[in-house]
């Protein structure tokens, strides 16, 4: 039976892996802010679908000139993949970062333009009332007037 060895993590080797993947994690967690797919990516970077998602996953390594298009694609500097690493702590999104993740992705999947911009009319809106104003104007005396 002929089986390869397995690599065996050495000098300069002992936490390429998790590299690999801390950067992969980053390169998606950007992609999905900026609400871009897999696909979209990839051709913004010039790489198969598959080799970006193989990115992401941390399976294949990004080279330095590779990880510079990633960056320059992306909108971010390449230190940008690299921040947060050391930190002994995972990053779990509290409640309101998931619900404003969920907001932005779901405002990117708007097909219509003017859907988008009558959300974000809104939401301006919405933000700049004084609270106690849009509880009268909600009213019911308020709406049996109207």
């Amino acid at each position: 039976m002929n089986t390869l060895p397995k690599k065996q993590a050495g000098p300069g080797r002992a936490c390429a892996q998790d590299i690999d993947r801390y950067v992969g994690a980053r390169m998606r967690e950007r992609r999905i802010m900026l609400g871009l797919t897999q696909q979209q990516t990839a051709e913004l970077i010039g790489v198969t679908y598959q080799q970006a998602h193989k990115y992401e996953k941390g399976i294949n390594r990004i080279a330095a000139g590779r990880l510079y298009t990633i960056a320059h694609a992306l909108g971010v500097d390449v230190p940008f993949f690299f921040e947060g690493m050391n930190d002994d702590q995972e990053f779990k999104p509290t409640p309101h970062q998931r619900m404003l993740l969920e907001l932005a992705r779901n405002f990117v999947s708007l097909p219509n333009r003017e859907h988008k911009e009558a959300l974000s009319i809104l939401v301006r809106t919405l933000a700049n009332r004084n609270p106690d104003t849009f509880a009268a104007a909600n009213s019911p005396t308020a709406k049996a007037q109207a």
